[in-house]
């Protein structure tokens, strides 16, 4: 067998594999799912059992997402799809729009510092990294594939020759089931070589046999056809001289693997903004033809959301994720434009994925491991503290640093700043001796944390007015793990963003009214900035947990923007069925895909 080498494939002459760290998966969301649905999954869990079966949405990098997916999946996954970056440079970039603007005025949204952390370690080196990627990729998507399982990688013209040799290793050269071309219209022409009109999908089985549904995908015959063989449709004509042996199935004729069809026209309402949209026909040919209902279906670079949407409705399970925030929400949007769409859970790798990052960004020496915690937690805190220009003090329980007359609190990685932090910090603060000048001024603290309890910006309003310390809550964003980024001083603190509800009450009917959203705008352009009027421009999407239990948010009830439907409502009722305490959240997420939540309660009678 001809093998591929590139720099970095062996190390000490052994081939470099992936990353093997599984880490628990956290749900910070159920979409869809009714109470009835939630409280028979928990009397489940709570008895041992197996909890029903959720399609699942995982934002993170797969480097970490793979890995974690196999203890539970390998083996078990019937068909993988996945449309890796091309070196395009557009990969992660998307475009959004101003709403309730008479231009409808657009821009492009670049990729952020993870994203492009994501795309320097696929192309930093060129091909050598990508293959090295690319290799690592699919040597844990092999393991996740059943002994029938397929795997389709959709490729063009720049990495495709490179790719077949490389799935040639892994899947064995014999295991190649055909090279599908995708066939398509478009607009454009070169002067200087023939248009580009194609791109091509590798196709490879685990095994010796597969999954291949010709009668789903057969296509009508030419009419010229048709009318010739028109009495032997479904039936054999024999001692023909001009056409032998005929057989015209009645569903359409065989299948090839020349698939034509166009692509979502740039003013299509289907469109989502991704330049790597991929059109519904095409996955809906893929998913018919390889995978049978009820079968398990993955998409790792689901981008916009198509493979998810599409599995979807052919009652098929799924698992569906991607690095970008944006794509996560555009795919969530999309699947709540099913009619009953199934429920489905988001999540990720939240503080597990840190905790990695922290035991190797900041090696210790101690001699026990909590002297060794004790070691790495400080230089956790003062590497925050640099990238946020604080200086470092002591003496303090929860007071790490200092920056323009502020004190400086860096929540740990592994746990959200909570109620009780919010009130140690600000007495602390007040103990400190850091307060105003007068009775008029107050002190202040910045709290940096990578995740907040949902009632920390209410709690900070009580906080000023009891005890005249001003919190505010700045976000550690998630390139701190970049270390490039890093280097390059790419890193930003945002405040967390703010809403503002108007919740009324008549008997056991609650009445929520979205009446302000405040979020940083420092990554929308300027000339988009100016076309934003009023807050609810910046609203794409908002939903309520009525119930809130359990530390994970139920979506109960949703509004958002579609590009055929672009208004949104800002007000929405709710029934209880029950007297009692009721903890109501909320959750909105912005033209950008940030979210931002709020707590509310409401007593019952």
């Amino acid at each position: 067998m001809t093998e591929l080498t590139w720099d970095g494939k062996y190390k000490d002459g052994k081939k470099q594999g992936p990353v093997r760290i599984a880490l628990p998966f956290q749900t910070i969301e159920t979409v869809n799912e009714s109470a009835q649905d939630r409280r028979r999954n928990l009397e489940l869990f709570a008895s041992g059992r197996d909890t029903e079966w959720r399609n699942r949405l995982i934002w993170g990098d797969k480097k970490y997402v793979l890995p974690s997916l196999l203890p539970e999946f390998a083996g078990k996954v019937n068909l993988i799809y996945i449309d890796p970056p091309f070196d395009t440079g557009a990969d992660f970039s998307f475009t959004t729009t101003i709403p309730d603007t008479d231009d409808s005025q657009e821009f492009v949204k670049e990729a952020s510092v993870l994203e492009q952390k994501a795309y320097r370690d696929t192309w930093g080196r060129g091909m050598d990294s990508y293959l090295q990627w690319f290799y690592e990729t699919c040597t844990l998507l092999r393991e996740l594939l059943t002994d029938t399982g397929s795997l389709i990688v959709h490729l063009d013209y720049r990495v495709g020759q490179y790719a077949k040799i490389v799935l040639d290793e892994l899947f064995g050269a014999d295991n190649l089931v055909d090279e599908l071309i995708w066939y398509y219209a478009g607009a454009g022409v070169p002067t200087d070589r023939p248009a580009k009109r194609h791109d091509n999908l590798l196709w490879y089985a685990k095994g010796q046999s597969w999954t291949f549904n010709a009668d789903e995908v057969r296509t009508p015959y030419a009419q010229a056809t048709q009318e010739r063989f028109k009495h032997y449709i479904g039936n054999v004509r024999r001692g023909s001289a001009d056409y032998g042996l005929q057989t015209l199935n009645p569903k359409g004729k065989w299948p090839d693997d020349v698939l034509t069809i166009s692509i979502e026209a740039p003013s299509a309402l289907e469109r989502t903004g991704y330049p790597t949209q991929k059109p519904r026909a095409l996955l809906d040919w893929i998913v018919r033809a390889c995978s049978n209902a009820g079968d398990l279906v993955l998409d790792c670079f689901v981008g916009s959301g198509t493979t998810a949407l599409v599995v979807e409705k052919l009652n098929r399970m799924w698992i569906a994720g991607d690095l970008s925030r944006f794509a996560i929400h555009t795919t969530r949007k999309r699947l709540l434009g099913i009619p009953n769409v199934r429920p489905f859970a988001v999540q990720n790798l939240g503080k597990y994925e840190r905790q990695e990052w922290q035991m190797a960004q900041f090696p210790a020496n101690g001699q026990n491991r909590l002297e060794e915690q004790r070691e790495r937690e400080a230089a956790y805190r003062n590497f925050i503290l640099d990238l946020y220009h604080a200086k470092s003090i002591s003496g303090h329980t929860w007071l790490h640093g200092a920056k323009s007359g502020r004190m400086v609190h860096v929540a740990a990685v592994d746990a959200p700043v909570t109620l009780a932090d919010v009130k140690a910090i600000a007495r602390e603060t007040w103990k400190a001796g850091v307060t105003g000048k007068d009775a008029h001024t107050k002190a202040g603290v910045d709290v940096l944390g990578w995740e907040f309890a949902f009632e920390v910006n209410e709690l900070a309003k009580q906080v000023a007015a009891e005890s005249r310390v001003d919190v505010a809550f700045k976000k550690i964003p998630r390139e701190v793990l970049d270390k490039k980024a890093v280097e390059q001083g790419d890193v930003k603190f945002f405040e967390l963003g703010a809403l503002s509800l108007d919740l009324k009450q008549k008997g056991r009917t609650a009445t929520l009214k979205l009446s302000d959203f405040v979020i940083p705008t420092d990554d929308i352009p300027e000339e988009a900035r100016k076309a934003i009027k009023h807050w609810s421009q910046l609203v794409d999407y908002w939903a309520v947990d009525w119930d809130f239990k359990n530390d994970t948010f139920h979506n109960q009830w949703q509004a958002y923007r579609t590009r055929k439907d672009p208004k949104i409502e800002l007000e929405t009722k709710y029934e209880y069925k029950e007297p009692g305490k009721y903890q109501i959240v909320v959750k909105a997420i912005d033209i950008l895909g940030n979210d931002t939540t709020k707590t509310l309660e409401i007593a019952v009678k």
